[in-house]
């Protein structure tokens, strides 16, 4: 099967990553790879929701992680049968298929039970033995549909009863006696080319009468059956064939597992693990929010390669990246940040370039690739290049960043000043949001040898709101901190206006005792010239932070 390939961005994705993910995804589909589609690790933040609004984009599919889920991992090349099917008819394909199992469902695919091998061998043994005189369900159609049987004398068809099969081996009285002794409405009897037996049959009203071996009914019979609503079927069959046929017939429904439960879609591996181990197929099928049967779960498709795929985007670090990565085929990075640990299994596509934004990369592949990028994407790819560069004045600007932004300026019409003014205007608003949310709006974590910090940033055109509420975000800081054993935990509050930044630190004293930033309050910095947090002030504190480990 084809498998789906995720492209996603970082934990706390920013607008570049955001952009990065949908306008690489529209690339690969442009190329004629539908499988790619754009993913999103964390929520969005202000300011991508306005670009996404803006353009008319739907915002990429969230997942809260990639730990390994059956949807992962499931078979949804099966074959299902419906209810009312016969047992012979779902025996059939399920041995024409080699399946394990075979999902029963209704008329709307909606799961109703399973067939398995070993359900079948349980309630078929009395096969075995045509005077078994077993009541089991079934209807005139599928007793015909099975024995491959012509009617000649039908009444309802289609409706299910309570059988009782009778073979018409002994003499007249003998067999008579027996036909006292049941309830006539639910009888069946199977026969041969015996008249005396056909007419005390319908004298007596059984429910259908079976003749084998296409011996012929007399007319004066047949009318008589139609007289006392009494079925009678022309098999091709002998009677002890016919016998060890018919209960084939019963609906596939009535020999189902009913121990076996469905799994959903999106449950964990571990989860259903102890439930494919205790299954008798070492199957299940799965089924979505719905109950519909979408797929098939056996122990030997965990041992393959997951249905998925993933392209990394805006990172490359194993920390930022979206939990239970790990466990797939990583096929490309694409990043603009530096190059940390991160091992894959396979050797993969690595694109990593000193730009100031992912998206200037994502532009300039659709031009190497002599794709035409659709307006919509390069309305997009513009707002990525322009948030992540601060309107193309941050450090990390590149001449390459400028000259992309120019060219996807002319492909949209769009003004480049006014554009990234309202961009980074509808970012910076924070009015009404909690402290801990503008916190976790764009937030990086590092790790130096054993030492872990983390690193947020927010743009703003006045940092006079965030400093009245200082107490409030000190505090979150602190318990972000605490709670994920980190040296400290830093919030850059950048001023667009000014093109600087104060800086509030929640931090072992140790570590804010060689802080050597003008302090303006208390766990307050200003930072003159400072906007980019990846190649201004997290080289400067992974200096500190080393002098200190050296200390």
């Amino acid at each position: 099967m084809t498998k789906k390939v995720y492209i996603i961005g970082h934990r706390n994705p920013d607008t570049d990553s955001i952009v990065a993910a949908i306008s690489y995804a529209r690339l690969k589909q442009l190329l004629g790879h539908p499988e790619y589609i754009a993913a999103r690790a964390g929520h969005l933040s202000p300011q991508t929701e306005y670009i996404l609004k803006r353009f008319k984009i739907n915002p990429p599919l969230y997942m809260a992680d990639l730990i390994p889920k059956v949807e992962f991992y499931m078979n949804t090349n099966y074959e299902s049968v419906k209810e009312d099917v016969s047992l012979c008819k779902a025996v059939d394909k399920m041995m024409g298929t080699n399946s394990s199992i075979l999902p029963i469902v209704d008329e709307k695919g909606l799961y109703k039970g399973v067939l398995n091998y070993n359900a079948f061998a349980l309630n078929s043994y009395k096969l075995l033995n045509p005077n078994r005189g077993d009541i089991f369900l079934a209807s005139l159609r599928l007793i015909e549909k099975t024995l491959n049987a012509t009617p000649i004398v039908e009444f309802d068809p289609d409706t299910y009863f309570n059988c009782f099969i009778m073979i018409a081996d002994d003499d007249v009285p003998t067999f008579k006696k027996l036909l006292e002794a049941r309830k006539s409405e639910n009888i069946i009897v199977i026969t041969g080319d015996r008249e005396d037996i056909q007419r005390l049959c319908i004298e007596a009203k059984v429910k259908a009468l079976i003749v084998t071996r296409d011996y012929i009914i007399n007319k004066e019979l047949r009318e008589l059956a139609k007289k006392n609503r009494v079925s009678i079927i022309s098999g091709h069959d002998s009677t002890a064939t016919t016998a060890m046929l018919i209960e084939f017939s019963s609906p596939v429904s009535a020999m189902a597992d009913s121990k076996a439960k469905p799994v959903r879609q999106d449950e964990t591996v571990q989860k259903i693990r102890p439930l494919l181990a205790e299954s008798t197929a070492r199957c299940l099928p799965v089924i979505d929010a719905n109950n519909k049967v979408i797929g098939t779960l056996s122990e030997s498709d965990l041992l393959s390669e997951a249905n998925i795929q993933v392209i990394l985007v805006d990172h490359n670090e194993a920390r930022q990246a979206i939990e239970g990565v790990e466990h797939y085929v990583i096929q490309e990075i694409i990043d603009h940040h530096r190059i940390n640990t991160f091992s894959t299994r396979y050797p993969i596509t690595l694109i990593n370039k000193p730009v100031g934004s992912t998206s200037t990369i994502i532009a300039n592949l659709y031009r190497e690739n002599h794709v035409s990028i659709p307006k919509d994407i390069a309305s997009l790819l513009l707002c990525g290049i322009l948030s992540d560069t601060l309107i193309l004045q941050s450090a990390t600007t590149t001449e390459y960043d400028v000259a992309t932004a120019q060219y996807l300026s002319s492909i949209t019409e769009l003004d480049i000043k006014e554009l990234g003014s309202d961009i980074i205007r509808h970012g910076s608003k924070i009015g009404g949001r909690s402290a801990s949310d503008v916190i976790g709006q764009d937030l990086k974590e590092y790790e130096d040898g054993k030492i872990k910090y983390s690193v947020s940033q927010i743009e703003v055109d006045d940092p006079g709101e965030v400093l009245k509420r200082k107490d409030e975000f000190f505090a979150d800081l602190e318990a972000s901190r605490r709670a994920g054993g980190k040296l400290f935990h830093a919030l850059l509050v950048t001023d667009i206006t000014q093109l600087s930044s104060i800086m509030l630190i929640a931090s072992e004293p140790s570590f804010e005792s060689i802080l050597g930033f003008p302090k303006t309050e208390e766990h307050t910095y200003y930072l003159k010239d400072v906007v980019s947090r990846k190649k201004q002030l997290v080289p400067l504190l992974s200096e500190l932070v080393a002098k200190l480990v050296e200390g």
